[in-house]
Parts: structure tokens; sequence; C-alpha cells
């Protein structure tokens, strides 16, 4: 099965009703992925042809790009996490047994997670400064704020997955880089 189908039929091995709530995230993030790429490839794409064929570019294809590339960027980070895909140092991880890398890896989710819901609440705070001045987007006259509301979505999405992580490590036997994706390297590495 590829990646493409093993998300597109993805249900979460996690117990009780984390099963249903990490499913559910899994596919928002999909959604909003899929959407916003072919958003932007849409956007890019009109732009070329406004600029080539009828010499006029779209003066709001920057501004819909750049809110775009936040969205993908954010909803991104926790896509990733779900995946098990972070780059991560793990010389130290790989030289303990299984019980010492199924503890080490319940610490560093529970640590991220903590790291995602403080940056969430930050960027919250970020958002109400932005919205407290009052800025526009010069093309398409709506708030800049508006754009940034994906930041706290996307920290929170990812902070979410790594408690999962987190749990579902504390309640199985195998090591997990995240929910469904037991710890290995290429060869070895497969998913539940």
């Amino acid at each position: 099965m590829t990646e493409e189908e093993s998300e597109k039929n993805y249900r979460s091995t996690l117990p009780g009703p984390l099963g249903p709530i990490d499913t559910w995230i899994s596919r928002i993030e999909a959604v909003i992925l899929a959407l916003g790429i072919i958003l932007m490839a849409i956007n890019t794409i009109a732009n070329v042809i406004g600029r080539f064929v009828f010499g006029e570019s779209l003066h709001f294809a920057e501004e819909i790009n750049r809110i775009l590339i936040v969205m993908v960027t954010f909803a991104g980070i926790g896509y990733a996490a779900r995946h098990g895909r972070h780059i991560r140092m793990s010389a130290i991880y790989d030289a303990l047994p299984t019980g010492g890398r199924r503890a080490l890896m319940i610490f560093i989710c529970l640590f991220t997670s903590l790291v995602m819901f403080v940056l969430c609440y930050y960027s919250i705070g970020y958002i109400t400064t932005v919205y407290g001045r009052g800025r526009v987007l010069p093309s398409l006259s709506i708030p800049v704020w508006i754009m940034y509301v994906w930041v706290p979505v996307g920290f929170t999405i990812t902070g979410i997955q790594y408690l999962l992580t987190a749990i579902k490590n504390l309640t199985s036997r195998d090591v997990y880089l995240s929910t469904h994706v037991v710890d290995g390297y290429k060869d070895t590495e497969t998913e539940v």
C-alpha cells in the first residue's frame, strides 16, 4: 500500500476516544494540505497566464500565496509529526535498549508537545498584537491577523499529535515515532 492509500484509509489504533480524534485530525490535515497546494498551484498558474498572455499580473496573487504558504507550513508540521518525519538526532537513542528508547521517546514527545502548546500560546499573543494594530493586506484589504490564524492551529495539532504519540508509547510494547509509525530504519520501519 502506498503512503497516499494508507493516509486515505487511515484509522487510528489509539485506545478509547483518542482513536477517533486522531483519525479526525488526520483527515483535516490531509484536506488542508491538499487544498492549500492545489490553490497555490492554481493561483500561480493563473498569475503566469495573466502576465504572459494578457500582459497583466494578478495584483493579489502574492498575498494569496503568502496566506497559503503559512497555512500549508503549519498544517504540515502536524502531518510530519503524524508520520514520524521530523528530523531527529538518534546516536544515544539508538544505543539504548527497547525500554530505554520507549522511555526517552515518551519524554521527547511530552516535551515537544509542551513546547508546541507554549508556542501556540505565544502565537496567539502575536496575533492579538497584529490585530490591535489594524494592519490589512494591501491588495486584498483583509486583516493581516487572519493570515496568522493557521500558526496556533498548526502548533495545537502538532502538540496533540506528540501527546497522542506519548500515549501510544505508554500503552504499547513497541516504540513508536508517531501514533502509527513503529521505530526503526528504512528497511524495518512499518506502518500499523
